[in-house]
């Protein structure tokens, strides 16, 4: 069950859900007192049941139904049909709930049309209206907002930002601005911006890209935007560093905060939960039964990895082909670092413009010292490479990845540090179809052979920063042949790419490859645009 901080998040969270458009109300007269509880708490063993026996080939489909009757009403009919010699679940759950749309997965392209036509004829298809009441997951967003598509019919908090990369590039400036007043005003009622708009995600977030957006937006409507989302920045700084006052040399680690060895500050990834994925309960399961260790510490560092956004990557693993060896807790990562450094540059911006000097100076001093810290700790002077810090063990984890490019995005690397890293992407990490996220073979979607399209924007940034503009565009160029050549041979653009063969699909995860899709598609356009 959730945490008491979880629990307090629902109690706060007055704004109505839903799960798919045109789904049935509930009658008026009928009230679901336990509408705002994540599905795992809502319906209990039948959700547990649902889940184990995979009557969905994916988890997240039932998580993301939405209940034609109340809560109270559809146990009550489960607790009186479940000891029936008859009694068929997956016929249960159909006619007692509504089964989520999936965005554009239906959708027919036509390959005679440029990938830049099909994009902008995609945009339509991957919005979604504002949302009204109803008694599914979804927390309703009083603006439209762009879902990366297939089995995801919700926004999520990262994929948003690349997403609208393609949308400055469309000319859909309105869309950018909506997307921003959908986070901010989540922040304000929750008081952070969770994995995405749904109940079961209530217990983490995502990296901190939110200020990124800000400044997205600021580029197209000028400098007015800092201090219009200022009190919004400030809750998401919170959130983050929320237990900092808590650390000490005996307790050096509070929620999102660590204290490392010489007394500095930086973060990671950590989720409040202790428990199951609603939306990947049986794999979960599974996934305990191949560790020795405490199923509620396993769980953590699961829900962990899910607020990285890499989930799965041997980034995370002690040893990286085994899954059930995940630490994500004990790790200090290099591109969540890097995001909160941007984070407080954008404060000290917001509070400069302000004209409140003080604040401001605040800000950067705090900027500087994160910056000092995550150079001391995640440099590898050894490999030429930012990685990953394990502090239980005190030393750098074994995995070299593309999170290692984000002090280079944020211009936090020296010229020296940047053309080391630039020659360790040339020599060990370009590949036929663009940059592959790790180095590591082992089946998991956030490794070797796959490319992701965020990871090709903050590679192809952080060079240009540094004037490596040669290795960015081969990059480019590479990327964007791979995404035309998939387009043309199936009519899609999908979530992730094998960019090691080009003749095979990626793979691994805990669902099929999705079309769609939102990130891939903001970024493609993106950089199409600038040519």
């Amino acid at each position: 069950m959730l945490n008491r901080i979880a629990s307090s998040f629902l109690i706060i969270l007055t704004v109505a859900t839903f799960s798919c458009k045109d789904a049935p109300t509930l009658p008026e007269n009928e009230i679901d007192a336990e509408k705002d509880q994540p599905p795992n708490e809502r319906f209990g063993e039948l959700f547990e049941q649902v889940q184990l026996e995979k009557v969905f080939p994916d988890g997240k489909t039932f998580v993301d139904c939405t209940p034609k009757f109340t809560t109270k009403r559809i146990m009550g009919n489960y607790e009186a049909d479940k000891g029936s010699p008859d009694f068929n679940l997956k016929e249960f759950v159909l006619a007692n709930f509504e089964t989520p749309i999936k965005y554009a997965s239906g959708f027919e392209a036509d390959t005679s049309k440029s990938v830049v036509e099909h994009i902008n004829t995609l945009w339509p298809i991957l919005t979604r209206e504002p949302d009204n009441e109803n008694a599914g997951s979804l927390i309703s967003l009083p603006n439209s907002y762009i879902v990366p598509g297939g089995r995801f019919g919700e926004i999520y908090y990262w994929d948003s930002y690349f997403t609208m990369l393609g949308l400055q590039a469309a000319g859909k400036t309105d869309m950018i601005e909506n997307m921003v007043k959908n986070f901010a005003y989540i922040i304000d009622k929750v008081g952070f911006i969770p994995n995405g708009n749904r109940t079961y995600f209530l217990t983490r977030s995502q990296p901190p890209f939110f200020a990124r957006m800000v400044q997205l937006l600021a580029e197209q409507k000028g400098d007015q935007v800092y201090i219009d989302f200022l009190p919004q920045l400030t809750k998401e700084y919170e959130y983050w560093m929320s237990g900092a006052d808590a650390i000490s040399e005996s307790q050096p680690t509070s929620k999102k905060v660590v204290r490392l060895a010489d007394g500095k500050t930086l973060n990671r990834y950590w989720d409040t939960g202790d428990f199951p994925r609603a939306e990947s309960y049986k794999e979960d399961v599974e996934t305990i039964a191949e560790s020795d260790r405490p199923a509620k510490v396993v769980y953590s560092d699961l829900r962990a990895a899910c607020e990285s956004g890499w989930d799965f990557s041997s980034r995370w693993f002690k040893d990286p082909q085994q899954l059930s060896t995940i630490h994500t807790t004990d790790i200090i990562p290099v591109d969540l670092n890097a995001l909160m450094y941007n984070l407080e540059m954008v404060l000290a911006k917001a509070h400069e413009l302000k004209k409140d000097e003080t604040t401001a100076n605040s800000f950067k001093e705090i900027a500087a010292v994160r910056k000092a810290t995550l150079l001391k700790y995640c440099w590898s002077e050894e490999l030429g490479y930012f990685m990953d810090y394990d502090f239980k063990a005190q030393q750098h984890t074994e995995i070299p990845s593309l999170a290692g490019m984000y002090p280079l995005t944020f211009k936090m690397a020296t010229p020296e540090q940047a053309a080391k890293s630039a020659k360790v992407i040339n020599d060990k990490f370009l590949k036929t179809g663009g940059v592959v996220s790790t180095l590591t073979d082992n089946g998991q979607q956030w490794d070797y052979p796959n490319g992701w399209a965020p990871l090709q924007w903050m590679t192809i940034e952080g060079l240009r920063n540094y004037k490596s503009d040669d290795l960015a565009n081969t990059i480019k160029e590479r990327w964007v042949r791979l995404n035309n050549r998939v387009y043309k041979k199936t009519g899609k653009l999908v979530e992730k790419y094998n960019v090691v063969d080009m003749t095979l699909e990626a793979g691994g995860g805990e669902y099929p490859v999705q079309d769609g899709f939102g990130w891939t598609n903001g970024v493609l356009l993106k950089l199409i645009s600038e040519e």
